[in-house]
């Protein structure tokens, strides 16, 4: 028994050593920056902070990119836009060799501070990795491991140190900085187009091109400190420590397989049914269910991110004007040998709501992914038919 309450307090000794270890002067606290993967996870890159002290042999990564799959409800929470991230801790080393597996560059930036300013870095980071402090409601555009490096740095130093946004010259949307990324995920491109709403079609502050590592690199590569009415930077050097050999290139196969190529030959075949429809005077009854029921699954998908989650990106999405939600129960209507006398005026209302579509596109309320285009024409063929071929079938 005393050797249990001997280990137990052992390990509290220890555990309160390492929290409260003491910095040599040769420490220093860099910001991490990691290029993009070929995954679309990793597509963005990633940002971190190292607490490298060779004299007390310690070279630490904090992490805020993290988070459990384990965790209670993780799906249903991930669902629902209350994903929980947190910061964990692991040795450079080990973070390296991740990286340079998955072949990506990574850049360190070392800050210019005194002893006492990192000893407080270095505090700050480990207390905020205790358990209990570690977790944070992750949030794609405001709050994540990119946007965490600012916070952090501005709340260790306070009024000492000084962003400015001066290398931003261009003017984009969210939206826009996403393609930066995305151009060779064109599913992954296709999936955010699809469920990310038209507040990411404003115009990005400059502050808000932060949520991605690359911009923060550049922040904090042009921040300052004050120092007594005069300034230095805040980085005292960069280096690189990866390198990256990795030149994307498509496969015929990618390109055949593209959400463009599938939706267009899907397109095809639509319209090529419906001019055999329109030539036999029949009606393809399971080609409209289709129809029917899967731009209604969209538009439920759509407005239940819009309205049933907490994610803030999926807010105002108008991708519910052509994937009309009520077409998932008219969908059944449809497949009747004899059509409702309504059918006509709701035809009609579907193809108002895809020209009232490319109308918010055109102006850039929302923009839309182009692979949508020969659907959206061959819905409107398609709903045209079901006009003209109900009024026949009336008369």
């Amino acid at each position: 028994m005393k050797l249990k309450y001997l280990l137990i307090t052992l390990i509290f000794l220890l555990t309160f050593s390492v929290s409260a270890q003491k910095l040599s002067e040769k420490a220093t606290v860099s910001v991490v920056t990691c290029g993009p993967g070929n995954e679309l996870y990793t597509t963005f890159g990633h940002s971190a902070f190292r607490v490298n002290d060779p004299l007390q042999k310690l070279d630490k990564i904090y992490n805020y990119g993290t988070f459990n799959f384990n965790a209670p409800n993780f799906y249903l929470n991930f669902a629902k836009g209350k994903l929980t991230y947190q910061l964990s801790t692991s040795p450079f080393s080990y973070f390296l060799r991740v990286y340079k597996y998955e072949n990506r560059w990574v850049k360190t930036q070392e800050l210019n501070l005194s002893s006492n300013e990192v000893q407080s870095f270095y505090n700050f980071l480990e207390n905020n990795a205790k358990p209990e402090n570690r977790d944070y409601q992750y949030d794609f555009f405001y709050d994540n491991c990119s946007t965490k490096i600012e916070v952090i740095i501005k709340t260790i130093l306070h009024d000492k140190v000084h962003f400015n946004n001066n290398h931003i010259v261009t003017e984009k949307s969210h939206r826009d900085l996403i393609e930066d990324y995305t151009k060779n995920q064109k599913w992954g491109k296709f999936g955010i187009d699809l469920a990310l709403g038209s507040v990411i079609d404003d115009i990005a502050t400059k502050d808000e091109y932060k949520f991605l590592p690359d911009y923060i690199y550049l922040a904090v590569e042009n921040a300052v400190l004050d120092l007594n009415n005069s300034e230095k930077p805040l980085v005292k050097n960069t280096k690189t420590i990866l390198t990256s050999n990795n030149i994307y290139s498509a496969s015929f196969l990618q390109k055949v397989t593209s959400p463009f190529s599938i939706i267009l030959l899907l397109s095809l075949v639509i319209l090529f049914l419906t001019y055999r429809n329109f030539k036999s005077y029949k009606r393809t009854k399971w080609l409209d269910f289709f129809l029917y029921f899967i731009t209604g699954l969209v538009g439920v998908v759509v407005l239940l991110l819009w309205f049933a989650t907490d994610h803030t990106a999926t807010y105002k999405n108008l991708n519910f004007l052509w994937a009309f939600a009520p077409n998932i129960i008219v969908a059944f209507y449809l497949l009747k040998l004899k059509l409702p006398k309504w059918i006509i005026t709701y035809n009609i209302i579907l193809i108002i709501l895809i020209a009232i579509t490319f109308i918010i596109w055109l102006i850039k309320i929302q923009v839309f992914n182009y692979a949508l285009i020969p659907l959206f024409v061959v819905l409107i063929l398609r709903y045209l038919f079901l006009i003209n071929f109900s009024k026949n079938i009336i008369k």
